[in-house]
């Protein structure tokens, strides 16, 4: 692999790995957030109004940041007893097309969601609760979970790309 593409497939490998161990630390936030809730409403009767909403709005990056990452490590819904069953050369076109796919995903999830933020941030929308947070915050880590599944899945490609059809580096 040329020397360039190999240090944008470490760099980006390297960010979302970084970005992956962050949205888990989401969970020292949600956990103890839903445990006041459920303690202040169930022992105390008293629920709270940021509670819920507040473990809600962080699920959502926690969820979307994980995915760039777990791409990398092929942690996600997979057919592997079809794919274990194939010739290398056949598995490796089909992986090329599933990378094509992903990237198609994410331009036009790129393309619809982006206005969405850039609208959340000009109108000042808020979850008109009585706790009536920003909702920007939480709206942009779609566009940008989707531009770094993107940006993995190009990384991907190239690794894919710099393989030859028995596994080994090209």
């Amino acid at each position: 692999m040329p020397r360039p593409i190999r240090l944008y497939v470490q760099a980006i490998t390297r960010l979302n790995l970084w970005l992956f161990r962050l949205a888990a630390a989401l969970m020292l936030l949600i956990v103890p957030a839903m445990m006041a809730e459920v303690i202040s409403r169930y022992v105390f009767h008293s629920p709270t109004v940021w509670g819920m909403e507040l473990a809600v709005l962080l699920f959502g990056p926690y969820f979307l940041l994980g995915g760039p990452y777990l791409l990398h490590v092929g942690g996600h819904v997979n057919m592997d007893l079809i794919r274990s069953r194939m010739a290398p050369r056949t598995g490796r076109r089909v992986d090329i097309f599933n990378q094509l796919v992903i990237l198609f995903f994410c331009g036009v999830m790129l393309y619809y969601a982006t206005p969405l933020v850039i609208q959340s941030i000009e109108y000042r929308e808020t979850t008109f609760s009585a706790w009536n947070p920003p909702l920007w915050p939480y709206k942009i880590a779609v566009p940008l979970a989707v531009l770094l599944l993107g940006l993995q899945s190009l990384a991907e490609l190239a690794r894919i790309c710099a393989r030859r059809d028995d596994g080994s580096q090209a």
